[in-house]
């Protein structure tokens, strides 16, 4: 799809102020969920109809009913738990909150799940239209990640399952349960967002995750093992594809460092059919690494920074588009934000006229680079 439009988001918007207003509200205990539900709803069709005049083809949620990109996805499954740590995640100048996902007993999708719920009514916004509604999931190595954060979650899980066998196969499972219920609401574009490989490229960052003595080939082949896992064998017209960053929360990031100590097992073998790759600055690294994805599978450029309200000049963005065509045919080849604007309800520090933007930057570009572009 994205090579047909040749721009795209990645999905998560700013969370407006009335939504925000009543997800505190919720949290004091003044609003019961049918308020929230409420208002959510209404906040989400306003988005809709937003992406839908901005140009947009792929409409997302906006991930309004999520707290976080990836925790509030664990906590659907059987056998994880909502719990706290003594420190929350550690980004450039910021520590987030303390939350986080915990096994208690074994991990299965219960037929029910919040994403699944979420993505029924976005398609009910979709019905009748040409928009194509996207559903974003944090991926499987994300999810296992998080189990093995801290030596309470490593207990925790070792408790109900002392060897990793039967862990991978549940989590794989778990996932590829809800994707195909995904899939039978009508979902035929699926995306795993996943950190853990923009994190492993840190030595620094992920020293403090896994220990001084982590191994990052045996990290890779896990992560490169859960994400296949869960994605095998799913219907032909289902459209999964994978974005990997180095964190966003409240504009700041948690690692650093280019793509080729992962392009072995990330590019070259993870079986999705498109990449999105952060490269809005430095710390992303060269294109180099791009050389390693196969030939008949997207790459989608996130050139255009979603931490910072100020607008990238279109030649530059023109300029390194036609640098990455060295390592992947232009054809094959599309624009789009590096992250959301809002991977946490904390939001990134722009405003939602500056949201939009970035991006009719992306499509104006887009246009202009690929003239054939919808």
């Amino acid at each position: 799809m994205s090579t047909q439009l040749h721009y795209d988001i990645v999905g998560s918007f700013l969370r407006p102020a009335a939504l925000k207003q009543a997800r505190e509200q919720f949290a004091r205990g003044e609003l019961d969920q049918a308020g929230l539900t409420k208002v959510e709803d209404a906040a989400i069709k306003d988005l809709v109809a937003k992406e839908a005049a901005a140009g947009l083809k792929v409409v997302t949620d906006g991930e309004f009913r999520r707290s976080y990109w990836h925790l509030d996805t664990f906590w659907g499954f059987g056998g994880i738990k909502h719990t706290t740590q003594a420190r929350g995640y550690l980004f450039h100048d910021e520590e987030t909150r303390n939350d986080s996902a915990q096994v208690s007993g074994k991990i299965s999708f219960t037929g029910s799940h919040p994403d699944l719920a979420a993505f029924k009514y976005l398609k009910t916004l979709t019905d009748g239209t040409a928009l194509i509604p996207r559903q974003s999931l944090p991926a499987p190595a994300q999810l296992y990640a998080e189990l093995v954060r801290g030596p309470e979650n490593v207990a925790a899980l070792r408790k109900v399952y002392p060897t990793d066998d039967a862990l991978f196969a549940d989590l794989a499972k778990a996932y590829r349960d809800l994707i195909l219920a995904l899939y039978e609401a009508g979902c035929r574009d699926l995306k795993l967002d996943d950190c853990t490989w923009g994190m492993v490229v840190d030595d620094d960052f992920w020293s403090l995750m896994a220990g001084a003595d982590f191994d990052r080939e045996s990290l890779q082949a896990i992560y490169l093992k859960l994400n296949n896992a869960a994605i095998k064998d799913l219907p032909a017209d289902l459209r999964v594809s994978t974005h990997v960053c180095r964190g966003n929360y409240h504009s700041t990031w948690a690692a650093k460092g280019g793509y080729g100590p992962v392009a072995d097992y990330l590019l070259a073998q993870e079986n999705v059919a498109a990449f999105y790759l952060e490269f809005d600055d430095d710390r992303s690294g060269d294109f180099a690494p791009l050389a390693k994805v196969p030939t008949e599978k997207e790459v989608v450029l996130g050139l255009v920074t979603s931490k910072r309200p100020a607008l990238e000049e279109p030649e530059v963005l023109k300029a390194r588009i036609k640098e990455a065509s060295q390592y992947v045919p232009l054809a094959h080849l599309a624009l789009s934000t590096q992250c959301g604007f809002a991977s946490t309800e904390e939001g990134n520090q722009l405003t939602e006229a500056e949201q939009w933007a970035k991006i009719k930057l992306v499509i104006d570009v887009a246009k202009e680079v690929w003239p054939a572009t919808k």
